[in-house]
């Protein structure tokens, strides 16, 4: 487990910042939640693969997901990354699968797939309408026991790798600390010590043979599980289950899996000081050595996690950010199969990081010292049970939470005990594991501050061992099969019929509209507050204001303080928050249906009455103004925020809805006071209630919440044309020396949501960067390995939008990049669609969107962004309909009209030296900003003496 209290957005998003917390009495504590036990099936055949399987009725898919007891524990030695690198080379190609044809196999039908690698697994799974499923058992079968692994997919595997390794570890200011820095101080003599995503070095040294070798050494059914959750009858799956799989034989020559090492108990406290490019703000915290998933410990370790950084009213929160010392902590308890750890850190401001250490380290022995108290621990219980509930909303998720499980512990009834284990942890546990696990003489003191790229800053003093070798390979390279001697995958089976839940709309005593639904039976709902509105109603000169009014208003009202608002809701297991959007503010509750009721009568005194206190907006702002400047460190997000105001200018859309430095300073009390009075009326609002909870309560539930509320205040101007002229072409460098990577992005404008051509731009765009299908993915990552992947899309706003291609690179192709979505974007505009691929692109639009409305949040997401774009909520259930009625013709002149190359501007930020000389060849005039000059409130991007200088320089040449 990892909790986190993160910085906003990229700067602003959960603002959410804690205070010091007044506890309940024992008697008013809300009664212990528990979650529904996970209902399965399990066997094992004769080849040692075992398989599970979850049965729902109530959805239309299914989802196959094969997990192998393969992790990066098992990576041998000087090859760290390896786990991780077959993540990549076993979806790829088999003998009748050539080169990522999964992807087509899974997105043409209107599903979805991925994998991910971790300490002690490596999981395949893919979620499809269920009458696909025997065709996903083929595809699994195909690269369980005909999998090629030739210098093709090495190759190219090993490029998408790196990049992947760049744009998630070098490019963002604490990917080192978190990949790097801590696990290599965290353990000593264990595996997980290393880099579970590898290094550069590893996977340059890396050969074919290598990994022929590895994969002959660890994958087959024996090391295997199959899960399979959705619609489908049990009979049925065990027939194919049989067809498919029962016939591959287990490894030829096993190497085991088991780990027999241990970590040893560390006596003697140590620091380290490890440096890293671009860090702007310094981190202070420790790393002890922890405790195996199983370990009768781990459930109170993980209690003490939630006590110590889960929520607003969280001991760590309170001490450090409700302080102003940190703008964020973070605490983690990992444990895994044979060992795990511990670790805590604040990011601090410069100038408070020596007090925010001193601070961290009191709460820490404080911990040891003094039992936490009975709300504390009743509160941290709930927060863990609803999440629960939230994972166990649909099939897939509780097949991912089975498969954890079962890899981490061998059971996949462990997911149900270790609930049980956290329900009876006492006071006393917790204080007993925080003074063995947390004894100052374990710790490794680890501070982390913007420097050199210096691995020796943060070195291990006991050496490396020398971890397994694997036995070379015997068997034969596999190759494609020519096109004419390979095997279909089989059809589809017959759908099931499951009924769309039905959407029911209302009206409250006061005429606010709610929109209800009940989405599945899991006992959890999610409740939207809507208003119009958002970021681009924010003064330029103000701008961030709709974000700050949005989600600090939980910061105080006339009758809660924001220590006591934060200790109910997470009492509760609830979550509440606030943002804005382009057009609009959302406020969003989701809870336990059992503590709903309470939980949204809180929420409705918020919306209504948010009283600002002084003290929390200068501290949530001054925390804002941090989190926007590390931001403003990582090239992704820095490339977000310079093409809005490019693409915008002085439009209401081009305020930077995250605000800058200097409209975040100018924000106070009155001005969010004023901002509430206006925007958040009832005459304006609108409620969306989805979940485990029936239309008529979710009505009655909205009813006691708002049904009574009246304002009499005016309300303020909503600009109906908020995009603005379309600006001129624009090349823009943002030079961020230093940067571990390049993103780059071309982007046009797109048309609004109520328009005519939405529908025929939304298909045309997935064929250009639709997920991992789409064209630019395939030419930026699959062809030439320059990128972890290169998308692109449009919001959807009321006014004009923007279609973005986006990817991170090297810096040293980021001209190439470029090039790519210019050559794409020309493609998509002179080469017609046909009817064939646009129906798949259908399908693939479509079973996203099928996908997202079976969860609360999801439904609530969808319908509430139709609402704020001024349509109706049963347009949720038209989206396949209004593709289907886009034609060839109709997709083909949206791309051709707005996907122009010659209407394209470009930014790209990263470090400019690597690639301007190539950026100026391929496009000619380039504006080049340094970071540290870079104005986002000014059309011109520059500071105003900057821009003069600039001005005169193109004058001169």
């Amino acid at each position: 487990m990892i909790r986190t209290t993160m910085l906003a957005g990229a700067a602003l998003a959960a603002l959410a910042a804690p205070a010091l917390a007044q506890q309940e009495p024992a008697a008013r504590m809300p009664p212990a939640l528990t979650a529904p036990a996970i209902e399965y099936e399990m066997w094992t055949l004769e080849n040692g693969l075992r398989v599970i399987a979850i049965p729902d009725e109530t959805t239309s898919t299914v989802t196959t997901s094969l997990w192998y007891d393969i992790g990066s524990k098992l990576d041998p030695e000087g090859r760290s990354g390896f786990a991780h690198l077959f993540e990549h080379i076993l979806s790829r190609k088999t003998e009748n699968m050539p080169y990522n044809m999964i992807y087509s196999l899974t997105a043409d039908i209107g599903g979805t797939r991925n994998a991910s690698n971790w300490i002690d697994r490596t999981n395949y799974y893919e979620q499809v309408p269920a009458a696909y499923l025997e065709t996903m058992l083929w595809t699994h079968r195909e690269r369980m026991a005909k999998v090629v692994v030739d210098e093709e997919v090495f190759e190219t595997e090993r490029g998408v790798v790196k990049e992947e390794l760049r744009q998630r570890v070098l490019a963002p200011p604490y990917g080192r600390l978190q990949r790097f820095v801590l696990p290599e101080n965290a353990y000593d003599v264990m595996p997980h010590r290393r880099p579970g995503i590898g290094s550069i070095e590893d996977l340059d040294s890396a050969t074919l043979d290598d990994a022929r070798a590895f994969y002959e050494a660890y994958y087959g059914p024996d090391t295997a599980t199959l899960i399979v959750a959705g619609n489908f009858e049990l009979a049925g799956l065990k027939a194919l289950v049989d067809e498919y799989f029962a016939d591959i034989p287990p490894r030829a020559n096993p190497v085991l899996l088991a780990i027999e090492a241990r970590e040893p108990e560390r006596t003697s406290p140590r620091t380290v000081a490890a440096t890293a490019p671009n860090v702007p703000l310094p981190v202070y915290g420790g790393v002890w050595k922890g405790v195996p998933v199983t370990h009768p410990d781990a459930a109170a370790l993980e209690v003490l996690e939630a006590i110590l950084v889960s929520g607003d009213n969280s001991r760590l929160d309170k001490a450090l950010v409700n302080t102003g010392e940190a703008v964020q902590v973070v605490a983690t308890v990992q444990s895994f199969r044979e060992a795990g750890a511990l670790g805590a850190y604040a990011i601090a401001r410069p100038d408070r990081i020596e007090q925010a250490g001193v601070t961290l380290d009191a709460e820490l022995e404080k911990l040891r010292s003094e039992p936490v108290t009975a709300a504390e621990l009743a509160e941290a219980k709930n927060e863990i049970i609803a999440s629960t509930l939230r994972r166990r909303e649909t099939a897939r998720g509780r097949a991912f939470e089975l498969g954890e499980a079962l890899v981490s512990s061998g059971d996949p009834g462990f997911a149900d005990k270790r609930l049980a284990a956290i329900g009876a942890v006492t006071e006393a546990d917790v204080l007993r594991v925080a003074r063995e696990y947390l004894d100052p003489q374990s710790r490794v003191t680890v501070t982390y501050t913007s420097g050199e790229a210096d691995p020796s800053s943060y070195a291990n003093p006991v050496p490396m061992p020398t971890f397994r070798t694997l036995p070379p390979a015997t068997g034969e390279i596999r190759q494609v099969r020519p096109e004419d001697e390979r095997m279909a995958p089989p059809g589809p089976g017959t759908a099931p019929e499951v009924a769309k839940p039905e959407i029911v709309e209302a009206e409250l005593s006061n005429g606010i509209p709610v929109v209800a639904v009940q989405t599945g039976e899991v006992p959890i709902a999610t409740i939207s507050m809507l208003f119009p509105g958002g970021s681009k109603t924010d003064p330029r000169d103000l701008a961030g204001l709709a974000q700050l009014a949005a989600s600090l208003a939980d910061k105080g009202t006339a009758s809660y303080t924001a220590e006591e608002i934060a200790a109910r809701f997470e009492s509760l297991g609830a979550a509440f928050g606030g943002g804005a959007g382009s057009d609009g503010t959302s406020f969003s509750l989701t809870a336990p249906v059992a503590n709903l009721d309470a939980a949204g009568a809180l929420a409705a005194q918020i919306v209504k009455g948010a009283s600002y206190p002084a003290e929390k907006v200068a501290r949530e702002r001054d925390r804002a103004i941090e989190g926007l400047r590390v931001a403003m460190k990582e090239p992704g997000s820095l490339a977000g925020y310079v093409l809005r105001t490019a693409m915008y200018g002085d439009a209401p859309y081009g305020t930077q809805p995250d605000g800058t430095e200097q409209s975040l300073a100018r924000i106070d009390r009155a001005a969010l006071i004023g901002y509430r009075e206006a925007y958040f009326q009832p005459d304006r609002m609108k409620i969306v209630v989805s979940g485990g909870i029936a239309p008529e309560r979710a009505v009655a539930l909205a009813e006691e919440m708002f049904g009574d509320w009246s304002q009499s205040t005016d309300p303020g101007a909503v600009p109906e044309e908020a995009a603005g002229s379309e600006p001129g072409v624009r090349t823009v460098v943002i030079d961020l020396p230093g940067a571990g990577q390049a993103a780059v992005l071309a982007a046009v404008r797109a048309p609004a949501r109520i328009d005519p051509d939405y529908f025929p731009l939304e298909l045309a765009n997935s064929v250009l960067g639709g997920g991992s299908s789409g064209r630019l993915f395939e030419e930026v990552r699959t062809k030439r390995s320059l990128s972890y992947g290169a998308y692109s899309g449009f919001a959807d706003r009321a006014d004009d939008s923007i279609l973005t291609a986006s990817a991170q690179t090297k810096n040293e192709s980021a001209a190439d990049v470029a090039q790519i979505f210019l050559d794409e974007f020309e493609r998509l505009g002179s080469e017609p669609l046909d009817e064939d691929l646009l129906q798949k692109r259908r399908l693939y639009l479509s079973g996203s969107y099928a996908r997202a409305l079976e969860t609360s949040g999801g439904f609530n997401a969808i319908v509430a962004t139709l609402l704020q774009q001024g349509l109706p909520p049963e347009e949720a259930n038209a989206y396949a309909e209004r593709l289907a009625g886009v034609d060839p013709g109709a997709a083909s002149l949206a791309a051709k009209t707005y996907v122009d190359p010659d209407r394209a501007t470009i930014v790209i930020v990263g470090d400019a030296a690597q690639f301007l000389e190539d950026v100026r060849e391929l496009r000619g005039a380039v504006e080049v900003i340094p970071a540290s000059e870079l104005d986002l409130s000014s059309p011109s991007l520059r500071r105003a003496a900057e821009a003069g200088e600039a001005e005169k320089a193109e004058v001169g040449d």
